[in-house]
């Protein structure tokens, strides 16, 4: 093993990353495909549905932070394993809330709440071995392939999520995630250590690449920011800001496209499972290339442009294709310029969190932590405002809302320095 992957470790974990990422992403898709089966059982309106996913991303917002900062004091190895672990728990027990009971809606959030806590620290704790494991000439790409997982595990979900719906009943959709979630935690222990020096397989000339890659402050151990540093800089806030925006547009895809295509659209359940695929085939496919990109623009033109125009430039082109989607009037054409919508979104994916791990150093943990926590503030406010959105104003404002996210996201990213630090722009520490 050690021979077949010689100076290559640091992709071994990229890989694995990626599988751990593409099962977290059919866990929390998958919900959405077994959505309308839960309505059924739990006698829920689309209103109370909304209240279900955002109780995920509220549980999913409150501990990025914290989770993150868990990774850059305890380890990235032991963090997503203890993660990983429990949101397989909680994804079991929600197969397990029993419907036709007064009170189990208060059950089910509860656990949808407990479930989005365990898998809040996984993104945060991959960004942290990403610093220490990855040269940054090199992250664009890796954070490319990790964030890939995203596309992949939720472009996965439908068609996996209707055969266990279709066969089994939908509580089996989620045993299935659970034991996927358990299997993907117990490789990462194996193969997983937090820094190269400490892992057993790492011949001295991958270590000296990684090393000589590395900003000078990640170079060596560091006490992670105080909070203050971090919460104080204008680069975090900023990014943090843009990431709220692309959450909410993200996560209309994750949480409602599928039914839109089901109910708005007239999509049999078999069709919409197919056509539901597509935005997170072209997200698996925008992150890859989009990390490719970037870095490449960013070595011959620099950081400014490789990371926040680059970055701008995705999601102003991603709201645009949102928009379009809305005009299409065949089902189908509409899927596929949505579908593209999702796509050239997720081109921007890879820049924010290299721009952290670059920002942040041996704080990446705690900064993509507050990073991603405006993602899914940004995703809790798509699964709960979206039906509000379209019984009052339609289906295509709430598509349009998205839109309008994007661009304000893009607008976001001109004003991040990606050179700056902690502690160039924050509170002194």
């Amino acid at each position: 093993m050690k021979r077949l992957f010689r100076g290559r470790i640091r992709w071994v974990l990229v890989a694995w990353m990626f599988v751990i990422c593409s099962v977290a992403y059919l866990d929390r898709v998958n919900i959405s495909v077994a959505g309308s089966a839960i309505e059924r059982d739990f006698h829920l309106t689309d209103l109370q549905l909304g209240w279900v996913f955002g109780a995920f991303l509220l549980g999913y917002a409150v501990f990025q932070a914290p989770g993150g900062r868990m990774s850059d004091r305890f380890g990235p190895r032991r963090v997503i394993a203890v993660g990983t672990f429990w949101w397989a728990v909680f994804t079991t027990l929600t197969s397990f809330v029993p419907s036709g009971v007064a009170g189990m809606l208060a059950v089910l959030l509860a656990v949808r709440f407990l479930l989005g806590l365990g898998e809040a620290v996984i993104l945060p704790a991959f960004n942290r071995v990403v610093a220490f494991w990855v040269p940054s000439q090199e992250r664009g790409l890796a954070n490319g392939w990790i964030l890939a997982g995203i596309g992949a595990g939720s472009g996965l979900a439908p068609p996996f999520s209707r055969y266990l719906l279709a066969n089994y009943g939908w509580r089996w959709s989620f045993r299935g995630c659970a034991l996927l979630g358990l299997g993907s935690a117990v490789v990462w222990l194996l193969i997983a250590r937090n820094r190269p020096q400490e892992h057993p397989w790492v011949e001295p000339e991958e270590a000296e690449h990684i090393r000589s890659g590395l900003p000078q402050k990640t170079a060596a151990p560091a006490p992670a920011a105080p909070w203050l540093s971090i919460l104080r800089s204008r680069e975090v806030l900023t990014i943090t800001g843009s990431y709220f925006a692309y959450g909410y547009a993200a996560y209309i895809y994750f949480t409602w496209f599928f039914i839109y295509l089901n109910k708005v659209r007239g999509l049999d359940l078999k069709t919409s499972a197919y056509f539901g695929m597509l935005p997170f085939i072209a997200m698996a496919l925008g992150s890859t290339v989009g990390g490719w990109i970037s870095d490449a623009l960013a070595r011959r033109w620099g950081k400014r442009l490789g990371r926040c125009v680059f970055g701008a430039a995705a999601m102003t082109l991603s709201g645009c294709f949102i928009a379009l989607g809305m005009l299409a009037k065949n089902p189908y054409l509409a899927a596929v310029i949505l579908a593209g919508g999702a796509g050239t979104l997720y081109l921007a994916q890879s820049v924010f969190w290299s721009v952290t791990a670059d920002l942040a150093g041996p704080s990446a943990g705690s900064v993509s932590g507050v990073m991603n926590m405006g993602a899914q503030i940004g995703g809790a406010a798509t699964a709960m405002l979206t039906p509000l959105i379209k019984t009052h104003f339609g289906w295509p404002a709430s598509f349009l809302t998205a839109a309008a996210m994007c661009l304000a996201g893009a607008v976001a990213w001109l004003l991040v320095d990606p050179s700056a630090s902690l502690k160039s722009r924050g509170a002194p520490g």
